[in-house]
């Protein structure tokens, strides 16, 4: 059944709405508005995690409701509710149509819809029984301490949701999308004597089940979370300075995308906030660094057929051989800033308002090859895992933890680190790349990204880069 079709029931056969009457509710509502929407939201999602030699919890939900949406130039009327009726939206109505009076604006107009589909519409929740859900993560469990004598406890997760959005507009056009959305995640602690460690791994996507419960995926899973946590038992204390460093491929993107992306978000740009603000069309990076926003690839855990305002997704080049070439954009930030809208209005729920966020943030590849540039470093950090991290938008300062690193000596990986942190800025950082490799690769699909309170899932990719001049915190002695 069709993204349009399957929202037609749920929204207005099962939930008793008149497709007409709502139409002109939202009209109504929107009279004077610049932009608007009503967007309607159903959602299934479920959770079971694994812990200690058991089931530790498993949960399941499911949510409707809707949000309406009013713009008049930089004001926002917003209203939302979890019951799903004519009268809710009436009320709904009344509230957001006070930012349009006197207003006079004249709607701005839809997105130009596509039938593309980036994923399945297959609900995954029910295709597995929970009992087989349960098993999976005890056979995990038992896989992980099989691989070795030091494994003392091993943590499971399954999660999965299904989500219905169909997006309404004044004039009355929509669009429709349904959203699956899976992920796999295992940790364990290792021991040796009174030391411990920790190791993790997930993998995800906007897929079904079936990839997950296959035996190599998961036990990649936990290989992984295992080889990680015997890595840190034999590592070293970091050091400390302004050294080179050379970052992994795939999941060391995530500084990429919280330390530049998030300043390449229109709205931090529209209002000076950002530290690329005014800066379009200048040199910002290093020659050969290449940055994308794709939202089009295929079961990617940030990738949207279309967006939270019913604009199709798309791939905006960034950063094109070092120059700053656009913004991530949502439709109000767009139009107040009198550009095309980018397919990255995003909103965690019906009950959050959508705002310009990331998809897929990726680097391009470039010409070396990783052992090429492990090479060319006499001394310096080699770090392929990242943990969390913070960064302040307006300067771009970032500080993140390297949860797998290893010294480069003489050109060769050597021995293991640990507790290094990365410090610098965003801005600088580009500058810094000296050599980018030939092998871009995604993360896994475990991303979720953190912004004015509101989390969407996202993904990152980025090939090995060199970066000189790099601050590195450190505990060694």
């Amino acid at each position: 059944m069709s993204a349009n079709a399957t929202t037609e029931d749920l929204f207005f056969r099962s939930a008793g709405l008149d497709r007409d009457r709502v139409d002109r509710l939202v009209a109504d509502a929107l009279s004077g508005a610049d932009d608007g929407e009503l967007f309607l939201e159903y959602r299934q999602s479920e959770g079971l995690s694994w812990d200690d030699g058991k089931l530790k919890s498993g949960a399941f939900d499911t949510m409707q409701g809707f949000g309406l949406r009013a713009t008049a130039g930089e004001a926002t009327g917003y209203a939302h509710a979890s019951e799903l009726s004519e009268d809710a939206i009436a009320r709904a109505a009344d509230t957001v149509s006070a930012v349009c009076r006197g207003h006079g604006g004249t709607m701005a107009e839809p997105a130009r819809g596509t039938n593309r589909s980036l994923y399945t519409d297959a609900n995954p929740l029910p295709a597995i029984a929970f009992a087989d859900k349960v098993a999976l993560l005890a056979e995990i469990d038992a896989y992980a301490r099989a691989r070795d004598p030091r494994v003392r406890q091993v943590m499971a997760s399954v999660t999965g949701e299904w989500q219905a959005v169909r997006i309404v507009r004044g004039e009355g056009s929509y669009a429709a999308d349904i959203r699956p959305l899976v992920r796999l995640n295992v940790s364990v602690v290792c021991g040796d004597g009174d030391r411990m460690e920790t190791g993790s791994h997930g993998t995800g996507g906007r897929v079904t089940y079936d990839g997950l419960f296959d035996a190599a995926c998961w036990r990649h899973a936990a290989d992984e979370a295992v080889r990680q946590a015997l890595v840190k038992l034999d590592a070293a204390e970091a050091p400390a300075g302004e050294m080179t460093v050379v970052l992994g491929n795939g999941w060391p993107g995530i500084l990429l995308h919280e330390a530049i992306g998030h300043g390449l978000e229109g709205d931090f740009n529209r209002k000076g906030m950002s530290a690329f603000a005014g800066l379009m069309g200048q040199r910002i990076a290093a020659p050969g660094v290449t940055v994308v926003d794709d939202g089009t690839l295929t079961d990617r855990r940030g990738s949207l057929s279309i967006d939270d305002e019913g604009t199709p997704a798309q791939c905006t080049t960034l950063i094109e051989d070092g120059i700053l070439v656009g913004y991530m954009q949502d439709r109000l930030n767009a139009r107040l800033m009198g550009v095309p809208p980018t397919g990255n209005g995003r909103r965690q729920s019906f009950a959050h308002h959508p705002m310009p966020r990331m998809t897929n943030t990726v680097m391009a590849s470039g010409a070396y090859d990783r052992d090429e540039i492990v090479s060319s470093v006499r001394n310096g950090l080699y770090a392929v895992n990242f943990g969390g991290g913070q960064v302040d938008i307006t300067n771009g300062k970032f500080v993140f933890s390297a949860s797998e690193a290893y010294l480069i000596e003489d050109g060769k990986v050597g021995r293991p680190v640990k507790n290094a942190t990365l410090i610098g800025n965003g801005p600088d950082i580009l500058t810094k790349v000296a050599m980018v490799g030939n092998d871009m690769a995604l993360d896994p699909g475990v991303g979720t990204c953190g912004k004015e309170g509101q989390g969407v899932p996202v993904g990152v990719g980025q090939p090995t880069l060199r970066i000189d001049g790099l601050t590195v915190g450190g505990t060694a002695a």
